[in-house]
Order: C-alpha cells, then structure tokens, then sequence
C-alpha cells in the first residue's frame, strides 16, 4: 500500500498545541524538481505546522526546461500534480543575467508578500554563504527563509531519501567532478557507494543534480523514459528525460 500524506495536505487545517489552537503558516516552497528539495518538502509536510501555497521553481523559457537541472517543464508539471499542489514558474530567459533572476525572482516573491506569505522553504544543506546570500535577498523584501535540511549529515540524509521511498534519476553531472556515466543513473544505494569519496553524497556542492519520480510526498510515480545524454560547455553532462504521458 502506498503510504498517505493526505493528513498534512489540509490546508488551513488548525493545529492544537497545549490545548491552544495554532493556525499553519502560509509558506512558499522553493521547489527545483530534485532530492534535497523533495525531501525537504517531506520535512515541511511532515511537521504539520504549514501550508505551501505553492511549488516556486524557475524555468528558462527558451529551453522550457528547469534551470540547472535541465529537466523538461512537462514532467515538472507532472511532478506538481502528483504532489497535489500548485507551481509557480519564475520564467527566465534563454541567456539570463544574474539581474533578470534576481527582478523575476523578486517579483514573483511580491505578489507572494501581498498575499500574506512571509517565508520561503529552501532546501539548502550546509552552504553558508549561499544561505547568507538568500537570507539577505529574502530581508529586502520582509521574508524570511526556512531550511528543513540544515545541517543534517549528508551521507546519513541520502541513505534517509532512499530508506524513505523516494526514488530519483541523475539528470545533470559536473564532469570537474564526477564520471559522465553517472547521468541517467537512478539514486540509489549501488550509486551512493560508487561515488567518489570526494563527492557529497547529495550533491551539495553541485556535483550532481537530480529529478525525483516517486516517493511518499508523490500520490502516483511520474512516468518518465531516459533519452541521450549531452555534453556542453565542455563540463557538463546532461540526461535527458522526457514524459511517456499522452495528452489527452
């Protein structure tokens, strides 16, 4: 049987704390489709204290695929349905300044403000200076951040998302890093012990990225099938996924 979330996906849904009704915080997650983020949208979930307003994630519009992960916005779209929540894409454009992704972010986080959120789950692990920069960035417009994930151990983390169910497939490999061959791989134990010892066993350093398919935050797996894998900017390899879904 597969295991339910529905308990947690009642939005609204008070809480009783010391006999004191509590009211779940609206949040918005920061949602990029892979490992650390679904499993730190499990922990979100799981403590039962928010209600995500929506999945934010942003796409290259050009490409319509997710940034960095390289990941069709198909299957994304996919991956929200199965989830039982809502996405907001922040569209970026095909050769995007580092000023086009900080306005677009910034205004899709306003509207988000004038809605009555006020912070942002993110998936961050241990990277303290980009936790500062998103901190700081969040600041500028009265938000705060939430870090599910924050120094948790990673190699005990990766072997939690796969014990938990979750099952994810290797999208994107930083070649200064890690084999090519290790994209399209699915994130498992036997990947987990093949890597390198010099690798983070979650990626965090941006060794790898990832898309995950199925797990108990996923009310039914993504169907996906595995195309070729591309070399580019002399440094990274990309597996291409695509959706086996027909339109109707």
């Amino acid at each position: 049987m597969r295991p339910t979330m529905s308990p947690i996906f009642n939005s609204g849904n008070p809480l009783r704390a010391c006999g004191k009704i509590m009211q779940k915080e609206r949040i918005l997650f920061s949602w990029s489709g892979g490992k650390d983020s679904s499993f730190a949208l499990y922990e979100i979930l799981q403590s039962g204290r928010y209600e995500v307003a929506a999945l934010m994630t942003t796409v290259n519009e050009y490409y319509d695929r997710v940034s960095l992960h390289g990941v069709r916005r198909q299957l994304l779209e996919l991956q929200a349905a199965s989830i039982g929540l809502p996405l907001e894409k922040v569209m970026l454009p095909k050769d995007f300044s580092n000023d086009d992704y900080e306005n677009r972010m910034r205004s899709t986080l306003k509207k988000y403000y004038e809605l009555g959120v006020r912070s942002v789950a993110i998936g961050d692990i241990f990277l303290e200076d980009l936790r500062k920069h998103r901190e700081e960035k969040l600041a500028q417009i009265r938000m705060n951040g939430i870090f599910p994930l924050w120094k948790r151990n990673t190699k005990a983390l990766s072997l939690e998302f796969v014990n938990f169910g979750f099952k994810a497939v290797i999208t994107c490999v930083d070649g200064h890093s890690l084999d090519g061959s290790f994209a399209g791989r699915v994130y498992d134990e036997k990947f987990l012990a093949d890597l390198p010892g010099s690798v983070d066993p979650c990626g965090e350093n941006g060794e790898f990225h990832s898309f995950v398919f199925d797990g108990p935050i996923f009310n039914e797996p993504v169907a996906y099938k595995t195309g070729e894998t591309v070399f580019r900017d002399n440094r990274f390899y990309f597996c291409d996924l695509s959706t086996t879904h027909q339109p109707v």
